[in-house]
Parts: C-alpha cells; sequence; structure tokens
C-alpha cells in the first residue's frame, strides 16, 4: 500500500479548495487587487487561480493561466524560507503549474508576466496560503497503480477523517474494469471505502480508479482535493481452499488444480475463521508476537518465513519450522492459533511447500477455509468483502 504522501502506503491528498475566484491582474505591482480598467483587448490578462490572500489555496490545481499574450516569466516561492517551487510553463506559453503537489498549510507567493499581442508586458502577483491539514482529509489507497494482484483483490480507500457526506465523495471515485463488470462501493463505517464487482475480477483485466476530489466536501469544513487516476493487472485466477476436516489445501489455478498441500490450521482452542480470505500483504520473514493480537506469552517469533497476511485481525498463511519433527501436524491435525502452517525451514530459503506457494502467491488471491469449528470471517476484517452477499454489499452504497 502507498500513499500520495510517499509514506508506507500510497495516500489521496485531499484538502480544501476554497477557490474564491481568480486574480485577474492586467497592471504591473505588487499584491494589489486587479485594475480591471487597464490595458486594451490585445494586452495580456493573467490569471493566478489562488486568489491574493486566499487561506484555502488548493495544493494539487493551484497555477497560472494567461490570454491574449503568453507568460514569459513565472516564479513561485514559499514565503518562510524563500525557496523556490519548481514548475513548468506549457508548450504553448498559455499556463504554467508546478512540477509536484504544494505542502497543506503553507504561504506561497507567485508573480508571474506575460507579454500580450499588442506586445506589451503585464504582471501579476499572489500571495496566499494553502488550505490546513485540520480543514482536510487524506486517504490511502490499495492497490497501487502499476500492480499485478489476484482476482479477489478490492480497490480500499481509508481516509483518516470521518466522512458524513459519504454520497458526494463515492461519487466522485469511479473504478471500472476492462472486463465491463459492473464495479459498486461499500462503506464499512464512516472512514472506509470498498469497491468490488459481484463475483471475482476476470483474469487479465485492467482495472481503472479515477477519483476527483477537488473541493469536494467531505465532512462539515473539510474538503477533498484530487486529480488521479490509476490502473493495475488482474493476473491469472487463483484460488485456494483449505479444508480444516483434512488439514489440506487444494490450489486452483485458472480452473486446474495444480497442486494439494498438507497443512496445519488452528487447535481446537484457536481455530481458523471460515471464508473468503484475501492475501493483503507478503513478507519473506515477519515477527509474529501474540501478544499484539490478544494472546499472552504463547509465542513471539522473529522470523516467521513465507508469511501472508489474510486478516487485519492477525491471520496468516505462513510457514512453521518450529513444529515437532517427531510428530509432523500437517495433514494430521490443527496446532496453531488461528492461522493456516505450512511445512518450512528457518531462513525461509529452502525449497519447502511454505516457499512454494509464497512464490506462487500473489496480493489479492484468495484462500477460502472451510470445515472449520469457527465463525465466517468479518468482511472488514482485512480485504474480505467476498463474504457479504451482493444484496447487503450495494445496500451499502450511498450512490
Amino acid at each position: 500500500m502507498t500513499t500520495p504522501d510517499a509514506t508506507a502506503r500510497r495516500t489521496l491528498a485531499a484538502c480544501a479548495a476554497l477557490m474564491v475566484g481568480a486574480l485577474t491582474l492586467t497592471a504591473c505591482g505588487g499584491d494589489a487587487k486587479a485594475d480591471n480598467k487597464a490595458g486594451g483587448s490585445e494586452d495580456a490578462r493573467i490569471t493566478i487561480s489562488a486568489k491574493n490572500g486566499s487561506a484555502g489555496a488548493s495544493i494539487n490545481s493551484t497555477g497560472v493561466k494567461v490570454s491574449d499574450g503568453k507568460l514569459t516569466e513565472v516564479k513561485m516561492t514559499e514565503s518562510a524560507s524563500g525557496a523556490d517551487v519548481p514548475g513548468s510553463v506549457a508548450g504553448d506559453g498559455k499556463s504554467w503549474k508546478p512540477e509536484k503537489r504544494l505542502e497543506r498549510g503553507t504561504k506561497y507567493r507567485i508573480a508571474a508576466t506575460a507579454k500580450g499581442e499588442s506586445g506589451k508586458t503585464t504582471a501579476a502577483r499572489s500571495t496566499f496560503t494553502t488550505v490546513s491539514t485540520d480543514n482536510s482529509f487524506i486517504g490511502t489507497y490499495t492497490p497501487d497503480g502499476g500492480a499485478k494482484v489476484g482476482v479477489g483483490m478490492p480497490v480500499s480507500f481509508t481516509f483518516d477523517k470521518a466522512i458524513t457526506n459519504k454520497k458526494d465523495v463515492q461519487s466522485h471515485i469511479e473504478v471500472t474494469s476492462s472486463s465491463g463488470q459492473k464495479v459498486v462501493g461499500h462503506w464499512f463505517g464512516t472512514q472506509r471505502l470498498d469497491f468490488r464487482p459481484k463475483e471475482y475480477w476476470k483474469a487479465g483485466s485492467k482495472v481503472t480508479t479515477k477519483v476527483d476530489l477537488d473541493g469536494v466536501e467531505g465532512a462539515n469544513g473539510v474538503y477533498g482535493v484530487q486529480d488521479k487516476k490509476v490502473t493495475f493487472t488482474v493476473g491469472r485466477s487463483q484460488v485456494s481452499t483449505v479444508d480444516a476436516d483434512t488439514q489440506t489445501m487444494t490450489v486452483v489455478r485458472d480452473g486446474r488444480t495444480v497442486k494439494t498441500v498438507p497443512i496445519s490450521t488452528g487447535s481446537a482452542d484457536n481455530s481458523t475463521y471460515n471464508g473468503q480470505m484475501v492475501i493483503a500483504e507478503k513478507f519473506r520473514q515477519t515477527r509474529m508476537n501474540g501478544s499484539t493480537v490478544g494472546y499472552g506469552g504463547e509465542y513471539d517469533i522473529a522470523d516467521v518465513p513465507n508469511a501472508m497476511r489474510l486478516t487485519t485481525s492477525g491471520t496468516f498463511i505462513h510457514g512453521n519450522y518450529w513444529y515437532d519433527r517427531g510428530n509432523p501436524p500437517f495433514g494430521k491435525q490443527g496446532t496453531s492459533h488461528g492461522c493456516v502452517g505450512l511445512a518450512d525451514v528457518q531462513g525461509a530459503g529452502s525449497d519447502t511447500n511454505a516457499k512454494w506457494f509464497f512464490d506462487n502467491s500473489l496480493v489479492g488471491d484468495v484462500v477460502t477455509v472451510k470445515n472449520s469449528p469457527d465463525k465466517t470471517v468479518s468482511p472488514d476484517n482485512g480485504l474480505n468483502g467476498w463474504n457479504m452477499a451482493w444484496s447487503a454489499w450495494t445496500a451499502g452504497s450511498a450512490v
């Protein structure tokens, strides 16, 4: 997962776009009001999108445009540090924009000059502040643009503030597939919005997410700014079924069984969830500490090999090298604290069933567990909305 703010996951930057009109100046000067009477029809007219003195400028769409002429120079700086903000003039000379998204809650200055059709040079300036963090919401999203994922991967947004205007926010996010499948959004509470089709994505399809939250009010006084499009590819279809009765897992790829693997599910006291679970993350090695998921000191293993997350609450399918060599549980009995274990070795480097499954799995692949004495996993526990009937899923849409 990535965030547009370059954190561990890509985020959706969303800020107030309180564009209370554009600043149009046709005469040289400082941060003065526009002199709309100056100049003739052949004089350049410069428009700076962020109005002089505004305190809620967009971090994404701030720029400069000119009519009846061409821009000759644009200089943008951070007011506090004086640092230049790099930008570029369009090939036709009619517009300028920053190379990167602006920072929130930051004061900037723009000074622009242009030459009109009459040959006269005009100038305009604006000093403004971008929207504050308090008046904006941001969101993380998955999957990333350019990713290749399994057929079960939903498009999932998590917002950092509660969204009360769900309809407006959802209507400005569009998810489409080259397969033509209908895609519907579903809200889990006020901060998470997932999209999926009725059935798994078609193998080989391309899914495009378009986000246009610029100026959309997500909650009272909290606005969004985003002009984003990401596309990811759905790989081959792989759905693996874990049978807790037989302690085996059958891996089916594109409708054909490619491998049956002995596994060990949860013990009688710590059974594994039933249901369709989507691989959300992959770790060649990771630490697993029981105290982080509600257990006491039962286990703390620093180097669990070939681990793939199935739920937010801590269910993984992973390699197990600490099993009893004299009585291996795989294919025989459940011995874990709820995870699905496969035979492995310490270091994750040998040719084992766990390594094979890790190497042959994508984020977004589906692992279905059946015949466990436990309940079905909650649809919002991980990326597991497939455990909700389509009628209930569509009922959770705000549009």
